[in-house]
């Protein structure tokens, strides 16, 4: 328990980000899971999210997608849903402090966006990136 405490301190000191208690606890979470999943998992990396954000699949509707492809390459602006043309706020916590603010959310729209551009949930240790790589911004 100890190292996972202090790996998310060093994510909040590397990222400037300071999560509330339960998104904390959802990330303590992700790390148990993806030490289950793999036992020489040591931490969530943003550059892998990073990788995994960028990375085009065929996924919803036969489409050629990456999570780009709705977000958009710069986090801190606005984007746009390819599907239904609704405008999405920004993605990067730096600029819109409601991201990542919410357990109940977070769970659901990565889901939700790992089903459309990956055709499958995401594993723990995914999620655990990509949210690194968010914080990151």
């Amino acid at each position: 328990m100890k190292i996972l405490a202090s790996s998310l301190l060093c994510a909040v000191c590397a990222f400037g980000l300071e999560l509330n208690a339960e998104m904390k606890a959802y990330i303590d979470e992700l790390k148990k899971e993806a030490k289950e999943q793999n036992p020489s998992f040591v931490d969530f990396s943003a550059k892998n999210g990073e990788i995994l954000f960028k990375t085009e699949n065929i996924g919803k509707e036969n489409k050629k997608l990456s999570c780009v492809s709705c977000h958009g390459s710069d986090l801190s602006q606005k984007a746009q849903n390819i599907f239904t043309g609704k405008e999405i706020d920004p993605l990067a916590p730096s600029v819109n402090k409601a991201r990542l603010s919410d357990v109940k959310e977070v769970k659901k729209w990565l889901k939700r966006n790992f089903k459309d551009v990956f055709l499958r949930e995401g594993t723990a240790e995914q999620k655990g990136d990509v949210l690194y790589y968010i914080m990151s911004k």
